[in-house]
């Protein structure tokens, strides 16, 4: 049977995972379009629901993600265009939604390589920032993103979209800056700081062994854990007139000097 209303209640209660609230007390959240709902599927994430407009199913992501949720048991919903509409982003529609429950990654259950290579944000909040990241990280071989702040919003259906759906293909966690530094210390794990006034180039940095890239966020920078004994900082030089670049343009380019480094 088809949901004809946008007021259908299953429609309601999806749409309701728009709001960060939501998302908080239900532990799930929406993902939409094909490849990202594909991405989330290949990593395993627990898709509860999906809700399917099959006029708006033009490509092949989407469609392969329909028959894969189909494959695997996922209620499907087939939904009229007003009543997907509802919960859809509008900009991009096409014509796949689903309900998620992301599984919970603990800091100190992440289990890295001998030689791994973290990033860590402080205070990076705007979903497309964060999303940007995520690509970078992804594309880079990144073993893993740390959010060191207790306010991020990881699965924010803007992250997801805005990552590609790479934020299901890497572990992915938040935790306190402290604990972070202090996780990382135990662990062997050398910083090495985006700070604007920093006095060393980027590329004078030995981004080779255990290194964790740390970025703050373009309005107030990283905080006092960042600075000091133990941290290396880093700048990227500026020959204009704005004294940084884009916090997730940043990460792109100390991601992949790492990865020359340490050979592509």
């Amino acid at each position: 049977m088809e949901i004809l209303s946008p007021s259908n209640p299953r429609i309601r209660a999806a749409a309701r995972l728009r709001e960060r609230s939501a998302r908080d007390e239900t532990g799930r959240t929406l993902v939409d379009g094909g490849r990202e709902l594909l991405r989330a599927l290949q990593a395993g994430v627990s898709v509860e629901t999906l809700f399917v407009c099959r006029p708006l199913i033009r490509t092949a992501d989407a469609q392969a993600a329909l028959e894969d949720a189909a494959a695997t048991g996922v209620a499907i919903l087939d939904c009229s265009e007003a009543a997907f509409a509802k919960v859809a982003f509008g900009d991009r529609a096409e014509g796949v939604v689903a309900v998620v429950r992301p599984a919970v990654q603990r800091l100190y259950d992440l289990v890295l390589p001998a030689v791994p290579l973290i990033v860590v944000t402080e205070d990076v909040e705007k979903p497309g920032n964060l999303g940007a990241i995520l690509r970078s990280a992804d594309g880079a071989g990144a073993d893993a993103l740390i959010a060191a702040a207790g306010g991020t919003d990881l699965y924010n259906p803007n992250v997801i979209r805005s990552s590609l759906g790479t934020v299901f293909s890497q572990p992915v966690m938040a935790a306190p800056a402290a604990e972070v530094r202090a996780w990382l210390e135990v662990r062997g794990v050398r910083v090495v700081a985006a700070v604007v006034d920093a006095e060393r180039l980027y590329t004078e940095a030995d981004l080779r062994g255990p290194v964790a890239v740390v970025l703050g966020s373009e309005t107030s920078g990283l905080s006092e854990t960042w600075r000091g004994e133990g941290v290396e900082a880093v700048r990227l030089p500026m020959l204009g007139v704005a004294d940084s670049l884009n916090v997730a343009a940043a990460t792109a380019v100390l991601l992949y000097e790492a990865r020359r480094q340490r050979g592509l």
